[in-house]
C-alpha cells in the first residue's frame, strides 16, 4: 500500500513526487507511455526560470531528485482507477499490475490534438507528424509544412527551419494572435520560413509517382511538400477516469468533482495555463494537499 500514487511523469508529476518523498510518504510514479510527456519533446526550454537545456534533461533531473527521496517509478500507464470502500484506491495498469494507494495525484497531462481531414490518418507516420523534435531529423534539406498558429506551432517551425530546406506555416487566422511576441519576431527573421494566413487544409494526398505529399486547402490550392507537422492544440489525457469526473471543453479535470483523497496537477487540470512553470506550481500544491490529507488520517 502506497501513501501516494502519481499518474504522469511530466514536471507536475515529478514536482509532486519530490514533495511527497521529502515528507516521508511512500510514493510511486506511474510514468505513462513516455517519460516526461510533452516537456520531453522540447528541444530548448528557455522560459522556465533557472533552467538552460532541453525538456528531457529537465525531466531526468527532476526524476533523479525525486528518487533521492525514495520515490519509485513504474513504466506503464493507468487503465482505470477503483475507489475502494475503505477510502483507498486501486490502480489497474496497462501491464497487468494493480497497485493500491491511500491517495492519488492525477498529472497525466495532455496530448496533441489530431488533424481531422482526409489523409491525416492515412499518412500519419508517413509524412504527417505531431512531434517536430521527434521526426524533424528525417526532413533534413526538405520542404515541410507546419499547421497551427500558437506557441507550439511557431516553436516547431523555428526548430524545423534549422533542419529543413523550407518551412511554410499554415494558419487559419490573419495573424498569430496567440503566440508570444518573441516567437513571432524570430519567425519573421527566418529567411526559410513563409507564413500563409487565412488558410485551412481540406485534405492530404500523395503526389503521383512520388513520395511527396499534396496538401489541398479549402480554397482548392495545392501545396507540395515532403512532410506536415501538426500543432493545433491539445486534449487532456483522462481516458482512465469514469464519466462522473467533471471535465471542461478539452477534457481537463475540474478538481471540485474529484473524490476524497484524489488531487490533480499540471496540464490535465482545468483553468490553468499550459506551461512548465504552472505545472510545477500545481504539482507542489497537489502534493501539499495530499500530504495534509494523509496526516489528518494518522
Amino acid at each position: 500500500m502506497y501513501d501516494v500514487i502519481i499518474l504522469g511523469s511530466g514536471p507536475a508529476g515529478w514536482t509532486a513526487a519530490i514533495y511527497c518523498g521529502r515528507a516521508n510518504k511512500k510514493t510511486l510514479v506511474i510514468t505513462g507511455a513516455s517519460l516526461g510527456g510533452q516537456t520531453a519533446e522540447i528541444a530548448t526550454l528557455e522560459n522556465y526560470p533557472g533552467w538552460n537545456g532541453s525538456g528531457m534533461d529537465l525531466i531526468l533531473f527532476m526524476k533523479k531528485q525525486a528518487e533521492s527521496f525514495g520515490v519509485k517509478s513504474e513504466s506503464t500507464s493507468a487503465n482505470n482507477i477503483k475507489f475502494n470502500t475503505d477510502g483507498t484506491y486501486t490502480i489497474v495498469c496497462d501491464n497487468g499490475k494493480t497497485v493500491d494507494s491511500k491517495t492519488v495525484i492525477l498529472a497525466t497531462g495532455a496530448s496533441a490534438r489530431r488533424l481531422e481531414i482526409d489523409g491525416a490518418k492515412e499518412f500519419f507516420g508517413r509524412g504527417v507528424s505531431y512531434c517536430a523534435t521527434c521526426d524533424g531529423f528525417f526532413y533534413s534539406g526538405r520542404d515541410v509544412l507546419v499547421i497551427g498558429g500558437g506557441n507550439a506551432a511557431l516553436n516547431d517551425a523555428l526548430y524545423l527551419a534549422d533542419v529543413a530546406k523550407s518551412v511554410k506555416i499554415i494558419y487559419r487566422k490573419s495573424e498569430f494572435f496567440r503566440a508570444e511576441a518573441v516567437l513571432r519576431d524570430r519567425v519573421a527573421e527566418k529567411e526559410n520560413i513563409e507564413c500563409i494566413y487565412n488558410t485551412e487544409l481540406k485534405s492530404i494526398s500523395q503526389k503521383h509517382d512520388s513520395d511527396k505529399l499534396i496538401a489541398t486547402t479549402t480554397t482548392g490550392n495545392e501545396i507540395e511538400c515532403d512532410g506536415i507537422f501538426v500543432a493545433i492544440g491539445h486534449e487532456a489525457n483522462t481516458d482512465y477516469l469514469t464519466e462522473n469526473v467533471k471535465r471542461d471543453e478539452i477534457g481537463r479535470i475540474e478538481s471540485e468533482s474529484l473524490p476524497s483523497g484524489m488531487f490533480v496537477a499540471g496540464d490535465v487540470k482545468s483553468n490553468i495555463k499550459m506551461q512548465v512553470a504552472t505545472a510545477v506550481g500545481t504539482g507542489c500544491s497537489a502534493a501539499m494537499d495530499a500530504i495534509q490529507y494523509l496526516n489528518s488520517k494518522d
